[in-house]
């Protein structure tokens, strides 16, 4: 039978995100439904709210980055049992298409129904209702921003049950995405000089995944100063306001040649912030560019003969190039053995009707991460 459970959701775009009654359909084969224990509050969320990112429909519920405990199992769904630990992968992973063949599961044909709200296999089938009968989409099949929610098994990865859910809900998104950006995307090698420019819930993983990787110079970059502080302790050995103050202390150090990577994890990417990232880094440097903004926007300012005469490369980088399956369990036994900072992440915690006031705090730069914490 299906229950009844309450979600944050928005009802149209720009709108603010409100707490609502939503009926849950039971799994299906193949799906698994999860009572919720934490949620991250990622900027992909604000940017549903904002319009920056069009959805097919509204209601729309949002969250995408949540652990949980599994209540339900769909009809022949081997694999999965009541009382499982899971992580939810934002993006998810079939296996068997050719990007996931070509180990770039983060790129699995499946993706392509993230903003539907529905399910890759049905684009017109929703598991949430409001009271009327009215379809509510799920943010990536998933809509974390709930107490319980029901979601296809290639969005969720069992983990180990003495794993702290809190902690471990951060790994369905920004933690991979931030650490993946540096060690999968950026190519950084022992030595080298980074600058990461936009020290959020990615930005500060980006650090972290720099330092493991052994760059010599991790350059933070933020104009708010409690950012710039907190960076040293995901490891940055110096902290900037802006992207031309960082470029210009990496050439200081590269006998003027510049960084050899910026990894660009601004909230609110625009076209001047990959021109600046493209001028800071040294021949054959790499630009990672993992920010979201307007995703219809067009154009940045970049000079051509930069980037063709100097051989410079900018790369796109989804889930930091991870692959949700071996890299959420992997980065947890890495936590659990004290080489990744999880809890440090979490600046404050949220109810479910406090998410509209968390993203608040978090335009006015007072978060690294906030996190939704279920009864």
């Amino acid at each position: 039978m299906p229950i009844t459970t309450r979600a944050s959701l928005v009802r149209k775009a720009p709108g603010r995100y409100e707490t609502a009654e939503v009926e849950l359909d039971d799994p299906r084969q193949g799906e698994v439904t999860v009572k919720l224990a934490a949620s991250g509050l990622c900027h992909s969320d604000d940017h549903v709210a904002t319009g920056d990112v069009p959805v097919g429909i509204y209601p729309f519920a949002g969250g995408h980055e949540g652990a949980g405990v599994v209540t339900a199992v769909g009809p022949d769904t081997p694999g999965y049992e009541v009382g499982d630990h899971v992580v939810f992968s934002f993006l998810p992973a079939c296996g068997h298409c050719e990007f996931c063949a070509r180990g770039l599961s983060n790129l699995c044909d499946l993706g392509a129904s993230l903003l539907t709200g529905a399910r890759a296999s049905d684009p017109t089938s929703f598991r949430m209702h409001l009271p009327d009968g009215t379809p509510v989409g799920q943010q990536c099949g998933i809509s974390t921003f709930s107490e319980y929610t029901t979601a296809s098994v290639d969005s969720v990865v069992k983990i180990s049950s003495d794993v702290p859910l809190k902690a471990a809900a951060l790994v369905g998104c920004g933690v991979p995405t931030g650490w993946g950006a540096a060690v999968n995307s950026a190519n950084i090698t022992p030595g080298a000089t980074v600058i990461v420019a936009g020290i959020g819930g990615i930005g500060a993983n980006a650090l972290q995944g720099a330092v493991h990787a052994g760059a010599l110079h991790v350059l933070a970059v933020d104009p708010v100063e409690f950012k710039r502080e907190k960076a040293r302790e995901f490891g940055a050995t110096h902290a900037f306001g802006t992207i031309d103050e960082a470029a210009e202390f990496a050439r200081s150090v590269t006998n003027g040649q510049g960084a050899d990577a910026t990894i660009v994890t601004i909230g609110v990417v625009r076209g001047e912030h990959v021109a600046e990232a493209l001028a800071s880094i040294r021949k054959a440097g790499t630009v990672v560019l993992t920010g979201l903004g307007d995703i219809t926007a067009t154009g940045a300012p970049i000079a051509l003969g930069d980037l063709t005469l100097m051989q410079k490369r900018l790369q796109g980088s989804l889930f930091g190039q991870s692959n949700p399956r071996h890299d959420i369990p992997n980065l947890l036994r890495m936590y659990r053995a004290g080489q990744l900072k999880l809890d440090e992440l979490i600046t404050r915690e949220y109810t479910l009707d406090q998410v509209a006031q968390a993203y608040e705090d978090m335009h006015a730069g007072r978060n690294i991460r906030g996190v939704v914490v279920f009864d």
